[in-house]
Parts: structure tokens; sequence; C-alpha cells
């Protein structure tokens, strides 16, 4: 799952050398070590969150509190790592830009917002919307101006926004697909998700259209001359896709055929984000 963590820096690397720019390694490393810290945390809290409303209880298998049975030991480590991976990107931030941290601080509250109590808008179907701006705009721009010398007084929203746009739907998309094997759990819960408002037959036919606009926005730099033709590398991901629209398309009814559907979209996200920051990264090289 953490490859939609570390995705955001990947690809703010490749572009920095597409654009002739060098890349702070250890500014690169310590990102990422506290993008995966803070990830971590968002999924443990969502365990905890989701253990409180009982969502859980039967259609998680992999949530961390029905493996161990310990909500409240699970809570503790999930605030060690939120405090952890905002120390990293403090030490980031201060090594950069101060607006690196207000930037990941945003991200923390969206992903809070989206889980947590009183607001639990993931129960109100605004989880992938919200998800897109997390993981899109706000932490690409966070990981550009990590990436770039210290000092950067503006945040690169441009620039943030053509190159995290498509990938932020890839990620999205991984979230949308964990709906589909636990529609009826959600619902008796009362968490509106968009599949269990649309139905999983609806919401199986927009799987294409995830994918085909992750697409479209990123190949269409490339029309226009802001990237090289390298970074259609990101088509790697293709072969996950195809098998994930098929996959919903003829078992969206059976729960226990689709319960690994989203590790298709993230293996989609994955090779998809890694083509396209090395389609990036190659671009000078071929060029």
């Amino acid at each position: 799952m953490y490859s939609v963590a570390v995705m955001p820096v990947l690809l703010a690397a490749g572009w920095r050398l597409q654009q002739g720019q060098g890349v702070r390694l250890e500014q690169l490393l310590l990102f990422l070590l506290a993008a995966v810290l803070l990830l971590a945390w968002e999924n443990l809290a969502n365990d905890v969150f989701d253990a409180e409303t009982g969502v859980d209880a039967t259609g998680k298998p992999h949530s961390v509190v029905n493996l161990t049975g310990r909500r409240d030991r699970v809570a503790v480590i999930a605030n060690g790592a939120l405090l952890a991976g905002l120390a990293l990107m403090a030490l980031v931030a201060l090594r950069s830009s101060p607006l690196v941290l207000a930037l990941v601080l945003a991200c923390c509250g969206i992903g809070y917002v989206y889980q947590g109590p009183p607001f639990r808008l993931g129960y109100r179907g605004l989880g992938e919307p919200l998800c897109w701006l997390a993981f899109g705009p706000f932490a690409t721009a966070a990981a550009l101006m990590a990436l770039a010398p210290a000092g950067e007084a503006l945040v690169p929203w441009r620039a943030a926004l053509e190159l995290g746009s498509g990938p932020a739907l890839a990620t999205t998309l991984v979230l949308f697909c964990s709906h589909f094997h636990q529609v009826e759990e959600d619902a008796s819960h009362g968490k509106r998700s968009p599949v269990v408002r649309l139905g999983t037959g609806r919401a199986a036919a927009l799987v294409p259209w995830f994918v085909a606009g992750c697409l479209a926005l990123e190949w269409a730099p490339v029309l226009v001359g802001h990237w090289p033709l390298t970074a259609l590398l990101g088509v790697a991901g293709l072969p996950a896709a195809q098998a994930l629209i098929r996959l919903l398309r003829e078992h969206h009814r059976e729960p226990e055929r689709i319960i690994g559907s989203k590790f298709l979209a993230l293996r989609f996200q994955a090779l998809n984000g890694l083509g396209l920051a090395l389609g990036l990264a190659l671009g000078p090289l071929l060029g």
C-alpha cells in the first residue's frame, strides 16, 4: 500500500531531472520515510476509527485492529507514526521551505476529516475527492518544494497539478476499489461510499473511466510538448488495469471473488507512477 505514499516525491524527482534540475538526495530520502510514516498513521487510524463504528467487523480481514484485537495499542502506534512523520517533515521543511510542512499538515487534515470523528466525510461518499486532493496537488507541491533549493517562496501549483493529477486519480482508484467487497457492511453501518450509492454494477462501469482519465491527464503534457515521449512509460500499469476492469465487470456481485480488487488497482497505480517518474527522468538522456 505504501507506493501511494512515496509516489508524489518520486514523481517530483523525475520531473526535476526532466527539467534539467538537480535532486537533493537527502531531502528525497527524508521525504520518503516521512511519507511512509504518515500513511502508516492514516491506515492505522482508519482501522481504529472504523472499529468504533463496527463497519470493519466482518468485511475487512486486513484491519490491524481485527488482526490484533487491541484498538488501544493500535491507536498508540498510529499516533507515534504521526508524530515521527511530522518531525521528519519539519526537518525537510527546515532545509527547504516552511510551506512544505504547511502543505503536509493540510494533507494530514484531509486524512483526518476523511475518517475521524466528528467529520467522517468518507461515510458521506467524499473520500475519493479528498484522496485526490491530498495525494495530488497538495502532496506533489510539497514534494516539489522539498526537492528544490532552499528558499522557494511560492507554491508551484501549476506544476503540481500537471504532474500530480493523473497519478492521484490512480491512487483514488485504489480507494474506490476497496469498497466493492464490503457494500452490505458499509450500507448497514451508514457508510455511503460511492459504490454503495451507485451499486456495484454502475460503480464497476466507472473503473475504465478512472484509468482513461489517469492516462489522459498524463498524456496531455506529452502532446503539448511539456514532457518527453518517454513519459508515456506510465502505460506499464495498463495490464493490471485491464485485469481489474475485467474482474469487476464479470464478478462485481461476488464479494469473495473481488476482495483483492484494490490490490490490482494498487498494482496499476504503482506501475503507472513509476513508469511516469522513470520516463520523465530518462527524457533528457534519450532526447
